[in-house]
């Protein structure tokens, strides 16, 4: 009998088998997570401590209490940028917490933002003085000194001057001053006869000077003073030089016998850096008393800190304002006082 071979069947359970899904497969990435309101509404509060307790911040070896005071009209700007991250977050919990330094600043800085000004008062019983720290490197110190006659100042403090520029401003503003005295690298010119004129050794080398102006609602002590420069650096907010030589000129006018007294020039700090308040404690500032806005004055092309002032004892700021730029790096500041 003729068998044939039958060929092997094809069965469902006969078909290979896929291979596995691999095991080790990289997850989807997951979406960044947002900041947590909370951490949003600490990060508000914190802000409205540090501006509300600035006074009692350390100056340690960084100084980083001074710096925080300079810049402190700029903490405001945390304000907008943590709302906006709440409003990214959805976190009522966190725009409440905003609340707090936006209160806190307003506090601060709420009046600066007004017009102090009370106008000059009667007619010849007021003194214009102006303050500008001409810088040595100043490409048109005959522009300047122009600019700055064009003011129709009673007495200019002029600080930075160098041996070159120093003859300009001379000849610039005789026509307008009669009456000045250079030592160093400040000076006073001034409409009124100067006389008492000395240096105040500040530094070991000539950054201040006093004189009394004869003015006809009687004699004022003017001083023009430029402190040390400071730094910011890797050694942190460098102040010592500042620091010691404010001391000094507080000593000067803590022992001035004229009952009216201007301080004129560039402080390099603001009146709130309480390493300064040997020298602020005594002298009121007029442009926190009479002046509109902030008033800063450096850099010059865009100003964010004042550290150019007119500080008063026995007079009553009228006005204060700041000048346009000049050629100078800094720019100029005036106020019209009232015996």
């Amino acid at each position: 009998m003729l068998t044939t071979e039958e060929e092997p069947s094809t069965r469902a359970d006969d078909a290979p088998t896929p291979p596995p899904a691999p095991t080790n497969a990289t997850p989807a990435p997951t979406p960044p997570q947002r900041p947590p309101g909370r951490l949003l509404a600490l990060a508000a509060l914190l802000s409205a401590a540090l501006m509300a307790l600035h006074a009692h911040l350390p100056n340690t070896a960084l100084n980083l209490g001074s710096l925080f005071q300079t810049l402190l009209p700029w903490t405001g700007l945390a304000v907008p940028a943590l709302l906006a991250l709440a409003a990214v977050r959805r976190s009522q919990l966190a725009a409440v917490a905003v609340l707090a330094p936006a209160l806190v600043w307003a506090t601060l800085f709420g009046p600066t933002l007004t017009d102090k000004a009370k106008g000059t008062g009667a007619t010849g019983q007021g003194l214009t003085v102006l303050s500008h720290n001409v810088d040595e490197a100043n490409p048109d110190p005959a522009g300047t000194a122009r600019a700055l006659a064009g003011a129709k100042a009673d007495v200019l403090a002029l600080v930075e001057l160098s041996e070159e520029s120093t003859p300009v401003y001379e000849r610039e503003l005789a026509a307008a001053y009669p009456h000045h005295a250079v030592l160093g690298g400040v000076g006073l010119w001034s409409r009124h006869r100067l006389t008492a004129v000395a240096e105040v050794e500040i530094m070991p080398w000539t950054r201040a000077m006093r004189a009394t102006a004869a003015t006809p609602e009687g004699p004022v002590a003017v001083y023009a003073a430029h402190l040390a420069s400071v730094r910011v650096s890797g050694a942190g907010f460098t102040t010592a030089r500042r620091n010691e030589a404010a001391r000094v000129l507080a000593s000067a006018v803590r022992a001035e016998p004229a009952p009216r007294v201007v301080v004129l020039g560039d402080f390099n700090g603001t009146y709130q850096d309480r390493a300064l308040a040997p020298v602020t404690s005594q002298l009121r500032s007029a442009q926190r008393e009479a002046g509109d806005g902030f008033g800063f004055t450096y850099p010059a092309g865009f100003p964010v800190v004042r550290i150019d002032d007119v500080l008063v004892k026995g007079m009553d700021p009228r006005a204060s304002w700041t000048l346009p730029a000049t050629g100078s790096d800094h720019r100029p500041v005036a106020a019209t006082l009232r015996f």
